[in-house]
């Protein structure tokens, strides 16, 4: 018995010193003085004790001896780490170079350092941006008719158009030197995020500009003389941009874009120059009916060797207007009903000098990586703002309405089943908020958040589909009858799409999250990797060596706070004293050291071939996602000042998040390549089992009441979406009927009293108001009151109708060959 305890404390002295990552000579020593005193005092044979020296002495010496561990471990290694390299693209690696690391990084690390998360400032708008949310931004959104837009007009109003381009919504991120507002990316997000949530249309349409397209890319990229020449035409709404890079074969594989731009000499302006004859096609430029100047993105080819000895120069970008000969655009597509403009585009042997190239010709073959790190600033922003926008819709119109609603003489949402729809939608909107707000505050810290961004991007749109798909289910015949009453049908129409654009959302689940993040935000990866791809045999040794010692450290380390952590279930952990949240925050270290264990184990037992092991990555990419989302949560509370009320939000959030995580870290697990491996790691990762159960009934419960009844909570997680007060708005009249509503309750609460008791006798064809008001059941007043409440109600769950000519479409126009002719 003594024997095994002495063994254990050995077991535990080492993870012990791997847990508080101790260098490899101090933990030599460490387990040394351990079998000294095992040796001297304990009772175990001198044949163990022997044993126990032999393997010791033979593992630590040689590890202590630098040149002889290079040239025997280490170079054999880099050998095998050369080969077992996943191959990259020339697009995939610009992909990775792009962008820089955050937060990721420390989730990455196993051992997130939440001091840091809460030092990072809190978003705040200027006095500036607050005046322009109040003021035009507001003014625009009460001058948009949802209906007006996607069903009159399929198109904003020429007066909202114009109010647009005057009021400088497509320069909110250029620099106040060239005309523009100058706004933070917070601000940015909150008056997409404000737009979105009145329409969808309205929102697109001013995001696209602001995010990747023409202005973006000029102000990092451009040449002096095209943002003096632009960027003021942009900011006042001159010129309306587009880009264009999506082709009809070439979606999310960049590298398989067929257009191609081909250096030549041609006449411009009466005179020969050297530029490009340019052949596209191209499809969803969203904007590109309208445009009036055209970012295009193309392949650029020398093969008359004009500019030097390379034939294939590699993607560039190039600013045309859309006026310029051969260029062919103005046709629109129709993506599931939605208004904003969004059309394909083409040109063949369009000749531009080299000053449409952004940035000149120098920036020929720069593209890529011109587009990956701007598209890391614009994913985090564009979509995510929508998302939330959306969902916060959803929040403040289910709310209202499953107070408003009754069946059997009750509230609908006094309803269990509507209660679990209504928790979904409450404790998702607080999540998805946390994450818009922490990303866009990383973007203002100068972060380039590329894989963070496609986080926010795959997470917020799925999160916003299951916000909407349980609106339209507490909805039921209210959301499905489309016409002027009904808030909810466009946005339910057009999930989809958020979904698609910015890279599919299976690509970017299944391909994007962990197989980019692995690499780039991992301690050690990229850098081994760089190392290995020395030219230096000697120093790619020496670095390799360095480095790959102290990653096996960096993974026993991990592998024991795992198994330590999870054997007391995270309380070993430090966290900061916040008695409502420290458990969360303990959970969450436990779970970053499990998924720092996994990844290693992962890509050391896998190499090149997690690249097409897409389930797997999909699965690590979901655990490292969650727990970013459930640390922007607790930034967000803490942020907020830890508000008492909205605890059910937090707690609903946090448990969802921890149990997904806990979920896909069986699921890993489970499917792991190695099935011996597997079960080690699972003795691991959930030595007491799984433990993490999803949010309790309760806590659902107490979100749907805070969404039914106004009050600071319910302000605080609806902030920013646009609330009408005009009882002649579709949503002007929900919250109008709300407050009547909830003022008759306790009227209507004393008038049901007295009719069951007898008090109040009527009969059946009389107005039970003016007989209770006669009889003073209630006053005069109250009965009024009571009234306006009915009335509001039967206001609001009434749904459109319509004639049989009204209901009559206009003659369809005949489609041959692409083309449309009227018939």
């Amino acid at each position: 018995m003594m024997t095994l305890l002495w063994l254990i404390g050995l077991l535990l002295c080492i993870a012990g010193l791997a847990y508080i990552r101790t260098s490899l000579l101090n933990a030599t020593i460490g387990v040394a003085a351990y079998l000294a005193v095992m040796t001297l005092l304990g009772s175990t044979h001198w044949l163990l004790d022997l044993l126990l020296w032999a393997v010791f002495l033979g593992i630590a010496v040689p590890l202590n001896l630098p040149d002889w561990r290079r040239q025997s471990i280490s170079a054999p290694l880099l050998g095998w780490f050369r080969k077992v390299l996943p191959p990259l693209s020339d697009t995939e690696q610009q992909a990775l170079d792009a962008g820089t690391v955050w937060w990721d990084g420390e989730l990455f690390s196993g051992r997130p350092d939440w001091g840091k998360l809460h030092n990072f400032p809190t978003p705040r708008l200027s006095d500036d941006e607050q005046a322009f949310l109040d003021g035009p931004v507001e003014q625009l959104c009460q001058m948009t008719n949802e209906w007006q837009v996607t069903t009159e007009l399929q198109d904003l109003p020429p007066q909202v158009w114009q109010f647009i381009k005057d009021n400088g919504f497509f320069g909110l991120i250029i620099p106040k030197e060239y005309g523009g507002k100058g706004f933070s990316a917070y601000a940015h997000s909150q008056i997409a995020m404000k737009l979105a949530s009145r329409s969808g249309d309205l929102g697109s349409t001013v995001m696209v500009p602001n995010s990747l397209g023409p202005a973006e890319l000029l102000m990092h990229y451009g040449t002096e003389e095209q943002k003096q020449h632009y960027l003021p035409r942009l900011a006042r709404g001159e010129e309306v941009p587009c880009f264009a890079l999506t082709a009809p074969e070439a979606g999310s594989d960049a590298g398989a874009m067929p257009d191609k731009g081909i250096i030549c000499k041609g006449q411009w302006n009466g005179e020969e120059v050297i530029g490009l004859r340019v052949t596209w096609e191209k499809r969803y430029i969203t904007l590109g009916p309208v445009a009036t100047v055209l970012g295009l993105a193309f392949k650029a080819y020398d093969p008359d060797h004009l500019l030097g000895d390379e034939e294939s120069l590699g993607i560039t970008l190039a600013l045309i207007p859309t006026n310029t000969e051969g260029v062919n655009i103005g046709r629109r597509h129709f993506p599931l009903n939605a208004a904003f403009m969004n059309g394909p585009n083409s040109g063949t042997d369009v000749f531009i000098p080299m000053d449409y190239l952004i940035g000149g010709q120098e920036r020929i073959g720069q593209g890529w990586m011109m587009l990956m790190n701007c598209l890391s600033v614009g994913r985090s922003i564009s979509l995510p703002a929508g998302s939330i926008g959306a969902a916060k819709m959803a929040s403040m119109t289910t709310g209202a309405y499953a107070r408003i609603r009754q069946q059997f003489n009750l509230p609908i949402g006094e309803f269990e089943g509507i209660q679990e729809a209504l928790a979904r939608i409450g404790g998702n909107t607080y999540v998805m908020d946390a994450a818009r707000t922490m990303t866009a505050g990383a973007v203002d810290l100068g972060e380039k958040p590329s894989v963070l961004s496609a986080v926010v991007k795959y997470h917020l749109t799925e999160r916003m589909r299951q916000c909407i798909n349980d609106a339209m289910d507490v909805h039921g015949g209210k959301g499905i009858c489309m016409g002027p009453r009904n808030y909810l049908g466009r946005a339910y129409q057009s999930v989809p799409i958020s979904i698609t654009v910015e890279g599919a959302n299976i690509l970017t689940r299944n391909m994007m999250i962990f197989g980019q993040g692995a690499i780039r935000c991992h301690p050690y990866v990229l850098r081994e990797m760089q190392a290995a791809a020395l030219d230096d045999q000697n120093e790619a040794l020496t670095r390799f060596d360095r480095l790959l010692f102290e990653h096996i450290g960096f993974s026993l380390s991990n592998a024991s706070a795992s198994l330590l952590l999870g054997l007391t279930g995270g309380r070993l952990a430090g966290a900061p004293d916040y008695p409502q949240t420290r458990r969360y925050y303990q959970q969450l270290s436990r779970l970053a050291a499990t998924f720092a264990t996994l990844t290693d184990c992962t890509m050391l037992m896998l190499g090149g071939e997690l690249k097409r092991r897409e389930r797997l990555s999909a699965r690590l990419g979901d655990i490292m996602s969650n727990l970013y989302l459930a640390s922007a949560t607790l930034k967000h509370f803490d942020d907020q000042g830890r508000q008492e009320e909205d605890l059910p939000f937090v707690q609903w959030g946090l448990e969802d998040l921890l149990h997904r995580i806990e979920t896909s870290l069986h699921e890993v697990l489970r499917n792991f390549p190695n099935r011996s491996m597997g079960c080690l790691l699972r003795a691991v990762v959930f030595p007491l089992g799984r433990r993490l159960d999803p949010p309790s009934d309760r806590i659902g419960a107490e979100i749907a009441r805070r969404l039914m009844r106004p009050g600071a909570s319910r302000d605080r997680l609806i902030a920013g979406c646009y609330q009408s007060a005009d009882p002649n708005d579709v949503t002007g009249l929900l919250n109008s009927a709300l407050s009547k509503v909830i003022l008759a309750d306790p009227i209507e609460a004393r008038l049901h009293k007295a009719l069951r008791s007898g008090e109040l006798d009527h009969d059946s064809d009389a107005d039970t108001l003016a007989v209770a008001a006669e009889s003073g059941v209630i006053s005069p007043e109250e009965a009024e009151l009571v009234r306006e409440a009915r009335a509001a109600r039967l206001a609001v769950i009434t749904v459109d109708d319509f004639s049989k000519e009204e209901m009559t479409p206009h003659k369809p126009a005949r489609r041959k060959a692409g083309k449309t002719e009227s018939t």
